[in-house]
């Protein structure tokens, strides 16, 4: 018999992981939901701070400001995001943000892969 609860998560019974710069949680991939062919979490990001620089080589990410505003690094320029916003960052571009605002940044991010791979670049 078809069960649909195992493709729901309940996002406050998953784990958080917590950086100095903010946390992640993610809701979907392919370790919580076998086969899932998606990735998708939430992102906090805390004002003055920023994510590392990064990119991901198996997959291209879709980043939705809920809230909040920063940069978004992406290769060699800058773009400023708002609540609102969505940027589409290609697979292979190397990003990060930065929170300019005073309240923390909220976004939903989600990646074509249900593994996602993530690189982090060293900053000079």
């Amino acid at each position: 018999m078809f069960d649909p609860r195992r493709f729901v998560s309940d996002a406050s019974l998953l784990s958080t992981e917590k950086f100095d710069w903010g946390t992640l949680q993610w809701l979907c991939h392919a370790r919580l939901f076998p086969g899932a062919e998606q990735t998708v979490g939430l992102c906090h990001i805390q004002p003055g701070c920023r994510n590392p620089r990064h990119y991901h080589p198996n997959c291209e990410e879709v980043l939705y400001m809920i809230s909040g505003r920063g940069l978004h690094s992406f290769e060699d320029a800058e773009i400023e995001l708002r609540a609102g916003m969505t940027i589409r960052i290609p697979v292979g571009v190397t990003h990060n943000m930065s929170n300019t605002g005073t309240e923390p940044i909220v976004c939903l991010i989600s990646f074509n892969s249900g593994e996602r791979q993530t690189v982090f670049v060293e900053e000079d």
